[in-house]
Protein backbone atom coordinates (compact mmCIF):
# COMPACT_ATOMS: atom_id res chain seq x y z
CA UNK A 1 0.00 0.00 0.00
CA UNK A 2 0.99 3.25 -0.69
CA UNK A 3 1.68 5.62 1.51
CA UNK A 4 -0.76 8.40 0.42
CA UNK A 5 -3.55 6.28 0.51
CA UNK A 6 -3.32 5.89 4.41
CA UNK A 7 -3.69 10.00 4.38
CA UNK A 8 -7.20 11.36 5.36
CA UNK A 9 -8.51 14.77 4.34
CA UNK A 10 -9.18 15.05 8.29
CA UNK A 11 -5.43 15.15 8.52
CA UNK A 12 -4.84 17.63 5.72
CA UNK A 13 -7.14 20.06 6.89
CA UNK A 14 -5.20 19.71 10.82
CA UNK A 15 -1.93 19.95 9.27
CA UNK A 16 -2.58 23.16 6.97
CA UNK A 17 -4.44 25.18 10.32
CA UNK A 18 -0.83 24.23 12.43
CA UNK A 19 0.93 25.73 9.26
CA UNK A 20 -0.86 28.93 9.16
CA UNK A 21 -1.37 29.62 12.64
CA UNK A 22 2.36 28.44 13.82
CA UNK A 23 0.69 26.74 16.93
CA UNK A 24 -1.49 23.83 17.60
CA UNK A 25 -3.40 25.04 20.33
CA UNK A 26 -4.26 28.29 17.69
CA UNK A 27 -4.86 25.40 15.14
CA UNK A 28 -7.06 23.36 17.37
CA UNK A 29 -9.32 26.74 17.82
CA UNK A 30 -9.42 27.28 14.60
CA UNK A 31 -10.45 23.80 13.90
CA UNK A 32 -13.03 23.20 17.21
CA UNK A 33 -11.04 20.28 18.00
CA UNK A 34 -8.52 19.32 21.04
CA UNK A 35 -4.80 20.38 20.69
CA UNK A 36 -4.03 16.44 20.84
CA UNK A 37 -6.12 15.52 17.68
CA UNK A 38 -3.88 18.31 15.75
CA UNK A 39 -0.74 16.76 17.79
CA UNK A 40 -1.76 13.25 16.71
CA UNK A 41 -2.90 13.73 12.98
CA UNK A 42 0.43 15.94 12.43
CA UNK A 43 2.71 12.98 13.95
CA UNK A 44 0.84 10.41 11.60
CA UNK A 45 1.34 12.31 8.64
CA UNK A 46 5.05 12.45 9.27
CA UNK A 47 5.38 8.98 10.00
CA UNK A 48 3.10 8.21 6.85
CA UNK A 49 5.71 11.15 4.87
CA UNK A 50 8.46 9.27 6.65
CA UNK A 51 9.57 13.42 6.92
CA UNK A 52 9.40 16.22 9.89
CA UNK A 53 6.82 18.59 8.43
CA UNK A 54 7.39 20.86 11.48
CA UNK A 55 10.31 22.29 13.97
CA UNK A 56 9.43 22.21 17.35
CA UNK A 57 9.85 25.78 19.21
CA UNK A 58 9.56 27.09 22.56
CA UNK A 59 6.74 29.06 21.63
CA UNK A 60 4.89 27.47 18.80
CA UNK A 61 6.17 25.36 15.60
CA UNK A 62 7.69 26.01 12.31
CA UNK A 63 7.35 24.58 9.04
CA UNK A 64 10.55 22.58 7.65
CA UNK A 65 11.43 23.01 4.05
CA UNK A 66 9.65 19.40 3.29
CA UNK A 67 6.40 21.26 5.54
CA UNK A 68 6.96 24.02 2.97
CA UNK A 69 6.06 21.71 0.28
CA UNK A 70 3.86 19.75 1.84
CA UNK A 71 1.77 22.58 2.75
CA UNK A 72 1.32 23.78 -0.51
CA UNK A 73 0.19 20.69 -1.80
CA UNK A 74 -2.16 20.27 1.10
CA UNK A 75 -3.98 23.34 0.39
CA UNK A 76 -4.12 22.80 -3.53
CA UNK A 77 -6.12 19.99 -2.92
CA UNK A 78 -8.43 21.19 -0.18
CA UNK A 79 -9.62 24.09 -2.30
CA UNK A 80 -9.76 21.73 -5.12
CA UNK A 81 -12.18 19.56 -2.88
CA UNK A 82 -14.15 22.76 -1.97
CA UNK A 83 -14.53 23.77 -5.24
CA UNK A 84 -15.63 20.48 -6.80
CA UNK A 85 -18.31 20.28 -3.57
CA UNK A 86 -19.83 23.55 -4.86
CA UNK A 87 -19.51 23.22 -8.53
CA UNK A 88 -23.00 21.20 -9.44
CA UNK A 89 -24.43 24.49 -7.17
CA UNK A 90 -22.70 27.09 -8.50
CA UNK A 91 -20.71 26.88 -11.38
CA UNK A 92 -21.94 28.29 -14.89
CA UNK A 93 -19.53 27.63 -17.33
CA UNK A 94 -21.19 29.41 -20.17
CA UNK A 95 -21.25 32.37 -17.82
CA UNK A 96 -19.91 35.23 -19.74
CA UNK A 97 -19.37 39.44 -19.90
CA UNK A 98 -17.08 41.47 -17.17
CA UNK A 99 -16.79 41.58 -13.65
CA UNK A 100 -15.67 44.81 -12.54
CA UNK A 101 -14.30 44.72 -8.74
CA UNK A 102 -12.02 46.65 -6.77
CA UNK A 103 -9.86 45.89 -3.51
CA UNK A 104 -7.29 47.93 -1.41
CA UNK A 105 -3.43 47.12 -0.27
CA UNK A 106 -4.14 44.76 2.45
CA UNK A 107 -6.85 42.97 0.85
CA UNK A 108 -4.96 42.73 -3.44
CA UNK A 109 -1.83 41.31 -1.28
CA UNK A 110 -3.17 38.75 1.22
CA UNK A 111 -6.47 37.81 0.65
CA UNK A 112 -7.95 38.03 -3.65
CA UNK A 113 -5.73 36.68 -5.48
CA UNK A 114 -6.12 32.65 -4.80
CA UNK A 115 -10.20 34.01 -4.81
CA UNK A 116 -9.67 35.29 -8.54
CA UNK A 117 -7.55 32.16 -9.32
CA UNK A 118 -10.33 29.53 -8.33
CA UNK A 119 -12.92 31.91 -9.60
CA UNK A 120 -11.42 32.07 -13.11
CA UNK A 121 -11.37 28.24 -13.12
CA UNK A 122 -15.06 27.97 -12.61
CA UNK A 123 -15.94 30.88 -14.71
CA UNK A 124 -13.29 31.06 -17.89
CA UNK A 125 -15.52 33.44 -20.02
CA UNK A 126 -15.58 36.30 -17.43
CA UNK A 127 -13.39 38.91 -17.94
CA UNK A 128 -11.91 40.21 -14.18
CA UNK A 129 -11.50 43.82 -14.39
CA UNK A 130 -9.65 44.61 -11.29
CA UNK A 131 -8.54 48.13 -9.73
CA UNK A 132 -6.03 48.90 -6.72
CA UNK A 133 -7.92 51.67 -4.87
CA UNK A 134 -7.86 53.25 -1.50
CA UNK A 135 -11.09 52.61 0.81
CA UNK A 136 -12.94 56.09 -0.30
CA UNK A 137 -12.21 55.78 -3.96
CA UNK A 138 -13.92 52.12 -4.04
CA UNK A 139 -16.79 53.55 -2.02
CA UNK A 140 -17.26 56.19 -5.13
CA UNK A 141 -16.64 54.08 -7.52
CA UNK A 142 -19.72 51.80 -6.53
CA UNK A 143 -21.66 54.41 -6.09
CA UNK A 144 -21.17 55.77 -9.16
CA UNK A 145 -21.23 52.69 -10.60
CA UNK A 146 -17.99 52.57 -12.09
CA UNK A 147 -17.28 48.80 -10.72
CA UNK A 148 -19.40 46.01 -9.93
CA UNK A 149 -18.34 45.75 -6.01
CA UNK A 150 -15.41 46.23 -3.65
CA UNK A 151 -13.68 44.02 -1.30
CA UNK A 152 -13.46 45.97 1.78
CA UNK A 153 -12.38 45.97 5.19
CA UNK A 154 -15.32 46.67 6.01
CA UNK A 155 -14.55 47.77 9.79
CA UNK A 156 -12.98 50.58 8.08
CA UNK A 157 -16.43 51.56 6.25
CA UNK A 158 -18.30 54.69 7.62
CA UNK A 159 -21.90 54.94 6.91
CA UNK A 160 -22.33 50.86 6.16
CA UNK A 161 -25.75 51.32 5.19
CA UNK A 162 -25.35 53.47 2.54
CA UNK A 163 -24.17 49.89 0.66
CA UNK A 164 -25.68 46.65 0.42
CA UNK A 165 -22.51 44.54 2.28
CA UNK A 166 -21.97 41.01 3.71
CA UNK A 167 -19.06 39.98 6.01
CA UNK A 168 -17.05 37.48 4.76
CA UNK A 169 -14.00 36.98 7.01
CA UNK A 170 -13.70 38.37 10.57
CA UNK A 171 -9.45 38.13 11.30
CA UNK A 172 -8.40 38.07 14.74
CA UNK A 173 -6.11 40.55 15.92
CA UNK A 174 -3.30 39.37 18.04
CA UNK A 175 -0.11 40.36 19.16
CA UNK A 176 3.29 39.56 17.14
CA UNK A 177 6.60 39.76 18.22
CA UNK A 178 10.13 38.64 18.61
CA UNK A 179 10.99 35.05 19.00
CA UNK A 180 12.90 36.16 22.19
CA UNK A 181 10.38 38.48 23.38
CA UNK A 182 9.94 39.50 27.18
CA UNK A 183 5.84 39.47 26.61
CA UNK A 184 6.25 35.69 25.27
CA UNK A 185 6.39 34.71 29.08
CA UNK A 186 2.97 35.68 29.09
CA UNK A 187 0.09 33.44 27.61
CA UNK A 188 -1.41 36.45 27.02
CA UNK A 189 -0.88 40.24 27.15
CA UNK A 190 -2.78 42.91 27.97
CA UNK A 191 -2.39 46.48 26.23
CA UNK A 192 -1.04 47.87 29.09
CA UNK A 193 1.40 45.44 28.97
CA UNK A 194 2.04 45.94 25.49
CA UNK A 195 2.20 49.69 25.70
CA UNK A 196 5.66 49.55 27.87
CA UNK A 197 7.39 48.66 24.79
CA UNK A 198 7.94 50.42 21.44
CA UNK A 199 5.37 50.11 18.78
CA UNK A 200 5.72 49.46 15.07
CA UNK A 201 2.55 51.14 13.75
CA UNK A 202 1.58 50.07 10.14
CA UNK A 203 -0.01 53.14 8.18
CA UNK A 204 -1.96 51.30 4.82
CA UNK A 205 -5.22 50.76 4.62
CA UNK A 206 -6.42 53.27 7.77
CA UNK A 207 -4.25 50.80 10.03
CA UNK A 208 -3.48 53.71 12.45
CA UNK A 209 -7.22 54.91 13.06
CA UNK A 210 -8.48 50.77 13.28
CA UNK A 211 -5.47 50.65 15.97
CA UNK A 212 -6.28 54.09 17.88
CA UNK A 213 -9.89 52.99 18.18
CA UNK A 214 -9.16 50.43 20.36
CA UNK A 215 -5.78 51.85 22.45
CA UNK A 216 -8.44 54.93 22.71
CA UNK A 217 -11.16 52.69 24.48
CA UNK A 218 -8.66 51.59 26.88
CA UNK A 219 -7.38 55.06 27.33
CA UNK A 220 -3.81 53.89 26.92
CA UNK A 221 -1.26 55.08 23.72
CA UNK A 222 1.69 53.21 22.87
CA UNK A 223 4.55 54.10 22.16
CA UNK A 224 5.32 54.51 18.65
CA UNK A 225 9.01 53.37 17.72
CA UNK A 226 8.47 53.41 13.81
CA UNK A 227 5.37 54.00 11.09
CA UNK A 228 5.51 52.45 8.34
CA UNK A 229 3.50 51.15 4.73
CA UNK A 230 5.95 47.94 3.83
CA UNK A 231 4.37 45.00 5.71
CA UNK A 232 7.34 43.48 5.19
CA UNK A 233 9.62 46.63 6.53
CA UNK A 234 7.42 46.06 9.69
CA UNK A 235 8.11 42.42 9.97
CA UNK A 236 11.62 42.89 9.61
CA UNK A 237 11.90 45.35 12.75
CA UNK A 238 9.56 42.93 14.65
CA UNK A 239 11.48 39.70 14.11
CA UNK A 240 15.01 41.78 14.77
CA UNK A 241 13.29 43.14 18.08
CA UNK A 242 12.62 46.69 17.62
CA UNK A 243 9.42 46.84 18.63
CA UNK A 244 5.81 45.01 18.68
CA UNK A 245 2.65 45.35 16.72
CA UNK A 246 -1.29 44.41 17.12
CA UNK A 247 -2.01 42.73 13.39
CA UNK A 248 -5.01 40.36 12.17
CA UNK A 249 -4.40 36.68 11.61
CA UNK A 250 -4.77 37.76 7.31
CA UNK A 251 -1.46 38.82 6.85
CA UNK A 252 0.32 36.78 9.82
CA UNK A 253 3.40 35.36 8.32
CA UNK A 254 6.03 33.56 10.83
CA UNK A 255 9.43 34.70 9.13
CA UNK A 256 10.83 37.70 8.15
CA UNK A 257 12.58 38.30 4.46
CA UNK A 258 15.59 36.95 6.21
CA UNK A 259 14.45 33.97 7.92
CA UNK A 260 13.66 35.68 11.60
CA UNK A 261 10.66 34.05 13.73
CA UNK A 262 7.73 36.63 14.32
CA UNK A 263 5.33 35.36 17.03
CA UNK A 264 1.94 36.00 17.47
CA UNK A 265 0.04 35.76 20.92
CA UNK A 266 -3.47 36.71 21.80
CA UNK A 267 -4.05 40.36 22.98
CA UNK A 268 -5.86 39.92 26.88
CA UNK A 269 -8.15 43.21 26.17
CA UNK A 270 -11.04 42.98 23.90
CA UNK A 271 -9.67 43.71 20.21
CA UNK A 272 -12.25 43.93 17.68
CA UNK A 273 -11.15 41.98 14.64
CA UNK A 274 -10.34 43.01 10.87
CA UNK A 275 -14.01 42.32 9.22
CA UNK A 276 -13.11 41.81 5.61
CA UNK A 277 -16.23 41.43 3.38
CA UNK A 278 -18.16 42.83 -0.03
CA UNK A 279 -19.78 46.33 -0.85
CA UNK A 280 -22.47 46.95 -3.54
CA UNK A 281 -25.02 49.63 -4.76
CA UNK A 282 -28.20 48.43 -3.05
CA UNK A 283 -30.24 50.36 -5.31
CA UNK A 284 -29.61 48.21 -8.66
CA UNK A 285 -29.24 44.72 -9.46
CA UNK A 286 -25.50 43.33 -9.64
CA UNK A 287 -25.11 42.32 -13.49
CA UNK A 288 -24.51 38.56 -13.86
CA UNK A 289 -20.59 37.85 -13.41
CA UNK A 290 -21.18 40.53 -10.53
CA UNK A 291 -23.60 38.44 -8.83
CA UNK A 292 -21.93 34.59 -9.52
CA UNK A 293 -18.79 36.01 -7.93
CA UNK A 294 -20.86 37.56 -4.86
CA UNK A 295 -22.30 33.91 -4.16
CA UNK A 296 -18.43 32.27 -5.11
CA UNK A 297 -17.22 34.46 -2.42
CA UNK A 298 -19.96 34.20 0.30
CA UNK A 299 -19.78 29.95 -0.60
CA UNK A 300 -15.79 29.85 -0.72
CA UNK A 301 -15.46 32.03 2.79
CA UNK A 302 -18.16 30.43 4.24
CA UNK A 303 -16.71 26.84 3.84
Amino acid sequence: MEADSNITLRQLRYFVAAAETGQFSMAATRTHVSQSAITNAVLLLEQTLGTRLFERLPHGVALTVEGHRFHQHASHILSALQDAVREPRFQAPQQKGVLRIAASYTLLGYFLPPLLARFRMNYPEVQIDLHDMNREGIEQAVLEGSIDMGVVILSNVAERERFAHHVLVRARRQLWTSASHPLLEKDSASLEDIAAYPYIQLTVDESEASTGRYWAARGITPAPAFRTSSMEALRGLIAHGFGVSILSDMVYRPWSLDGKKIEARPVLDVVPPMQVGLIWRPDAPLERPAEAFRQFLIHTCAS
